[in-house]
């Protein structure tokens, strides 16, 4: 994580450190809304399979998914987190608009999962905590781009015009 601040920032000096922990909690919070209606709604769609998949196995492994990059971004908010948890949040929240609306039919191994109302337990909310996970984790992201770019280097890393030297001690 980067302990430069914000380029631009109208509070000179609010480190960007400060605004991912916020940000990874925020989206730790949506995940976590997710995998908790994903696990405990997994027995509800056993039935509806196909020969390879059902769609309860798929909401495990969502929730799984979603449970592990929420963890990931309390414990350390970096890029590679910000990006899976974007990835994650971002599939689920298209998943469950798409098969809300569009009646897809089954894909594949992927089950036919049309599901044309919001009345189902948890839906509306884990839809909700889906949208706005991926909106936190692509302005944690993008954050953690831009303070990775804005962020001094350090000596080793070499500084425009000087080259990084590795001398020994009592060496000048």
């Amino acid at each position: 994580m980067a302990s430069t601040t914000i380029p631009g920032a109208r509070h000179r000096g609010f480190p960007a450190a400060v605004i991912q922990r916020i940000l990874g909690v925020a989206a730790a919070a949506c995940l976590a809304i997710d995998a908790y209606v994903h696990f405990h709604d997994a027995g509800l769609y056993d039935a509806v399979t196909t020969r390879v998949l059902s769609q309860a196995a798929l909401f495990r492994v969502q929730a799984s998914l979603a449970a592990a990059a929420g963890v990931a971004l309390l414990i350390r908010p970096s890029r590679l987190w910000w990006a899976a948890a974007l990835m994650i949040a971002g599939s689920a929240f298209g998943a469950v608009m798409l098969y809300r609306y569009v009646n897809v039919g089954p894909l594949g191994p992927v089950p036919d999962m049309y599901e044309p109302t919001w009345v189902s337990p948890g839906k509306l909310a884990s839809a909700w905590a889906e949208g706005t996970a991926t909106v936190l984790a692509a302005a944690g992201l993008l954050l953690a781009v831009s303070a990775r770019r804005h962020r001094p280097m350090t000596r080793a890393e070499g500084r425009p015009g000087r080259p990084a030297t590795s001398r020994g001690p009592g060496q000048k």
